[in-house]
């Protein structure tokens, strides 16, 4: 005898203001996805456009954990004490880029 399984998974009853939310958060980052895509193919590589990218992906990275892990409704203190280390871990990053090549190319010339 064969099993058949169903795998229509239906939310009863519908939450129109669930649905409504969803299609903004997936509007919201979509758009930001279009507006890094155009400056993608419009501006020129070099600094500006990669800090720009940056700040982008960190703001659409912010708005999905705030969204999806219920992260905008805690409070500031509990916000700010995730955040800020991630702000720190990145100026890290950069200030160790950017000393790193200032003794590369003190030893290669």
């Amino acid at each position: 005898m064969m099993e058949t399984t169903n795998n229509n998974i239906q939310v009863q009853p519908a939450d129109p203001a669930k649905i409504k939310k969803i299609w903004k958060v997936a509007g919201i980052l979509a758009l930001i996805t279009a507006v890094e895509f155009v400056i993608a193919f419009t501006v020129s590589s070099g600094m500006p456009r990669n800090s720009l990218f940056i700040l982008l992906t960190l703001w659409k990275a912010f708005y999905i954990v705030s969204e999806f892990m219920h992260l905008k409704h805690e409070h500031k203190v509990l916000i700010w004490s995730l955040g800020l280390p991630v702000v720190f871990i990145i100026w890290l990053v950069i200030a160790l880029l950017n000393e790193g090549s200032a003794i590369f190319s003190y030893f290669v010339g």
